[in-house]
């Protein structure tokens, strides 16, 4: 059980190193004023979503795995610490519309937008931790 957890947060780590930088590199793409610096942001934020993509996909399976691991375990943190990953999901291909933006030449938001939804997977990591760690209700 406890190699699950560990594939579990590594898995976990991978995915959140990925959220955490490519909306920074988005801030990056939108100062861009040459063609080629243009080309080569879209390529970075390409191989960034692939890379974080596979830590998504190892997340939710390994997390899946434990919850199942542990069935038919129905404390309340587990179940919010499961809607908060959907939404991390939902954040996640949020993402891949807003690169898509780019590489269409379609991208409409300023560096400042950018920079404000860097931190929102800083807000996910502390309530998913804090959920994890602590298990609020749990005695």
């Amino acid at each position: 059980m406890l190699w699950l957890k560990a594939a579990h947060i590594i898995f976990a780590v991978t995915w959140f190193a990925g959220l955490f930088y490519l909306p920074r590199l988005f801030v990056y793409h939108c100062e861009t004023t040459d063609a080629p610096g243009y080309a080569r942001f879209c390529s970075m934020e390409r191989r960034l979503f692939r890379i974080m993509s596979i830590g998504m996909a190892g997340t939710l399976g390994f997390g899946l795995w434990l919850w199942l691991a542990y069935w038919p375990m129905q404390a309340g943190w587990l179940q919010a610490k499961a809607a908060l990953a959907l939404a991390l999901v939902v954040y996640h291909h949020w993402l891949l519309f807003l690169m898509r933006g780019f590489v269409n030449y379609h991208n409409q938001r300023s560096a400042r937008f950018y920079r404000l939804i860097n931190e929102v997977p800083a807000l996910f990591l502390i309530a998913l931790v804090v959920l994890a760690v602590v298990k609020p209700g749990t005695p």
